[in-house]
């Protein structure tokens, strides 16, 4: 008895897949770089990278084309298929966004702890959610939910590292890198970015080796990740019995996607502190920003302090992941935070003190690869 083979989407209709998906980054222009003032007089210059400026208003955009562009190449969505997903939330907004460009029936498989607009994001671009108690659940529950249905798992931990195209092709790297040639500082010193999936933080640290930059790659990590003790121990198979508190990155268990051996330090960032900084980035900026991009911001600042104490010139490069619009009943309620345990007082003094003196004392501002 001969095993009928499945059936392949036709190329007719994966060259118009890719076309539609290719057009919508032609209409697309690159998000901004933008300069952050410091409190003080300092030697070294922030910048940051916008990344909320997407279509959909995250990082996630870039990674969601990319998986996109990557199961259309390997034969692995058609015309029928129902794509179906693991996130906490931004990932599946950007897929559903492109499910949708494609005329795609989208399942996301989301924590039940994920920001109600985030949800309403993902309906509003034509997904459904899937929701589930426990972070650690989605990956079985979406697999599972593919299976059942035919359709295909885009599996953003496992194929983000390689999706993406490390080497160019217009990766937030290279863009960085671009984006900079006219600075005074054009090669930064550092570039600090969280890790979600890790796909990210190997897109740049991998590009960073692959043009022989010197620039160096700090990940600070939330707490409850598993992330900074793997990068420390070398130990894939830790886990967590928590999930991360900050939406969008740290992750209970070493995702396929993290490549520990790009990463030049890592920094543990305590919950209360990134929606601190958080909430005083927004104020600086005078928009919101997401509770990731917090973390980031508290890791940069330590670093900066760091190298301004070591009396070094140069450029840093930190990330805006997403918008702030989406936490509105979540990191910027404070009854919802105080429901969390989250007591950001005492990094806001920090924080205020150090705008009125320009010096950030209070916290542990020297090298990276230390816990705050």
């Amino acid at each position: 008895m001969t095993m009928r083979e499945p059936a392949r989407p036709g190329r007719t209709w994966v060259d118009e897949a890719i076309r539609r998906v290719e057009a919508d980054a032609n209409r697309s222009s690159d998000t901004h770089l933008l300069t952050f003032d410091l409190p003080g007089r300092h030697g070294i210059d922030l910048y940051l990278k916008d990344e909320s400026s997407h279509p959909t208003g995250s990082l996630k955009h870039r990674l969601a084309r990319s998986l996109f562009l990557y199961a259309l190449c390997n034969g692995w969505i058609g015309p029928t298929t129902t794509v179906v997903e693991a996130s906490s939330g931004s990932t599946a907004v950007s897929e559903a966004y492109f499910a949708r460009l494609l005329d795609l029936p989208f399942i996301a498989v989301v924590p039940a702890a994920t920001s109600p607009a985030k949800v309403e994001l993902i309906e509003w671009h034509g997904g459904r959610c899937q929701m589930v108690d426990h972070p650690g659940q989605v990956y079985d529950e979406a697999r599972r939910l593919a299976a059942e249905l035919g359709g295909h798992y885009l599996d953003q931990f496992t194929y983000a590292e390689r999706a993406t195209d490390w080497r160019g092709n217009n990766n937030i790297a290279e863009s960085i890198f671009e984006q900079m040639s006219g600075e005074a500082h054009p090669v930064p010193a550092w570039i600090v970015a969280s890790a979600g999936t890790g796909g990210t933080a190997a897109t740049i640290g991998r590009y960073l080796r692959y043009r022989r930059h010197p620039t160096r790659l700090l990940v600070p990590d939330p707490e409850n990740s598993v992330f900074l003790d793997a990068w420390h121990l070398g130990d894939r198979e830790l886990r967590s019995p928590k999930g991360s508190r900050i939406e969008g990155i740290g992750r209970p268990r070493v995702e396929p996607s993290f490549v520990p051996e790009v990463i030049d330090e890592m920094v543990r960032v305590p919950d209360a502190a990134s929606v601190a900084a958080m909430l005083w980035t927004s104020r600086r900026l005078g928009r919101r920003v997401g509770p990731s991009t917090g973390t980031s911001m508290w890791a940069t600042l330590q670093l900066v302090a760091g190298l301004e104490r070591d009396g070094e010139r140069g450029s840093v490069v930190s990330l805006i992941c997403d918008g702030g619009e989406r936490y509105a009943s979540t990191y910027y309620d404070a009854s919802w935070r105080a429901d969390q345990g989250l007591d950001v007082a005492p990094y806001v003094a920090v924080l205020d003190e150090y705008d009125r003196s320009g010096s950030l004392v209070g916290v542990a501002a020297g090298k990276p690869g230390h816990s705050s």
